[in-house]
């Protein structure tokens, strides 16, 4: 038996329905015997709640629980980071595109809960940097817009929502004819999605009424999501697009991320052909672009080698992508916004995708 496996100390029961779930103060276990799998370690021992008589395994607390293929999720997670496709990804693998998906899904959510658990307490304290990087799921007949709220002086990620959008700009008259019928099936987006949207992504990042330094590019829609902020004092100050984007200029942070997110992923590459399918997708590839970049990557490659979350206090040293996948986040004993939540059980729907897949809380995270 692996010596680390051995050793393990379950934190807490596993089970929501148990009263040692949120808190395992008080909580006795027992060891139930042990089960052989192929994937190394081979030999997984198992224990039994004393209180509600569950049984679990060491397996039960771990990000690769119930997965098939443990094996693909730490190089999966470093080749998403390197912005390969899940095709060219599935031949290195030597597996299925859909079993890599899938995989990324529940990086996705794991990444989810681990930005909601590790940020700062108590109100924001640095400028609020927000911007939208615009990219399209399924077709080019369905942009969205990726809200982001950044801090100005650590370059921390505080905040992420998703809005769909209108098709817009220079069409031709085709593509104008099959936008409106598009359009008359299925429904016209939201004309305040981006409104409503960075509100809450502002809400994420200063989860408490407070006085607000706001920077942003001046999107008309940002100054009208500032009335939807009750509460909050905001001062606001737009730089325009056209200034240089230098370490000097304000939107530094968020500007960068958006040229981060485009060349780290595939989906998000300029006429690719790897884009992503549906929009729930998209915000499961984001949230872990945003994991990686708050605890592993460092803020310069040449002369800050802190991390955001080191910057705040949150950790000492930059989290591995295997640290970071070290330990299972449960839903239910992690605080998180209702709109990530929408994002954790799968609730972005793709507009031309009837009958979508929800995530449902059985024996995978």
């Amino acid at each position: 038996m692996h010596s680390t496996i051995s050793t393990f100390v379950p934190p807490h029961c596993p089970r929501s329905h148990c009263r040692y779930h949120l808190n395992a103060a008080g909580w006795r276990w027992k060891h139930h015997g042990s089960y052989t799998r192929q994937a190394s370690p081979t030999e997984i021992p198992r224990y039994r709640c004393c209180h509600c008589g569950a049984t679990f395994s060491s397996q039960t607390f771990h990000t690769t629980y119930y997965l098939k293929r443990p094996e693909l999720q730490v190089p999966l997670l470093y080749r998403i980071d390197a912005g390969s496709g899940f095709r060219q990804m599935s031949r290195e693998m030597r597996c299925s595109h859909s079993t890599l998906v899938h995989q990324a899904a529940r990086l996705g959510r794991h990444a989810l809960l681990l930005l909601s658990r590790y940020r700062p307490a108590g109100p924001l304290e640095e400028p609020l940097v927000i911007d939208g990087f615009e990219s399209f799921a399924y077709s080019q007949y369905h942009p969205l817009h990726l809200n982001l709220g950044i801090g100005g002086d650590t370059g921390f990620h505080y905040g992420l929502t998703h809005s769909p959008l209108r098709r817009k700009g220079h069409m031709r008259p085709e593509q104008q004819m099959h936008r409106d019928t598009i359009e008359a099936t299925l429904g016209r987006p939201d004309p305040k999605a981006i409104e409503k949207g960075m509100a809450e992504a502002i809400r994420m990042s200063a989860p408490v009424p407070q006085a607000l330094d706001i920077r942003s590019d001046g999107h008309p829609a940002y100054e009208r999501s500032f009335r939807r902020l009750a509460g909050y004092s905001i001062f606001h100050k737009a730089t325009p697009s056209t200034d240089p984007r230098t370490p000097d200029n304000d939107l530094f942070f968020v500007n960068r991320r958006d040229m981060m997110l485009r060349h780290n992923g595939a989906n998000h590459r300029r006429e690719t052909i790897a884009f992503s399918k549906r929009d729930q997708g998209v915000v499961d590839r984001a949230a872990i672009h945003l994991m990686l970049a708050n605890y592993w990557a460092p803020s310069s490659v040449n002369h800050d080698r802190s991390t955001p979350a080191m910057k705040l206090g949150l950790f000492e040293t930059p989290m591995s992508p295997e640290a970071l996948l070290g330990k299972r986040q449960f839903v239910t004993r992690t605080p998180i916004t209702e709109e990530w939540r929408r994002y954790y059980f799968g609730m972005v729907d793709t507009a031309e995708i009837e009958n979508p897949k929800r995530h449902t809380l059985k024996l995978a995270a």
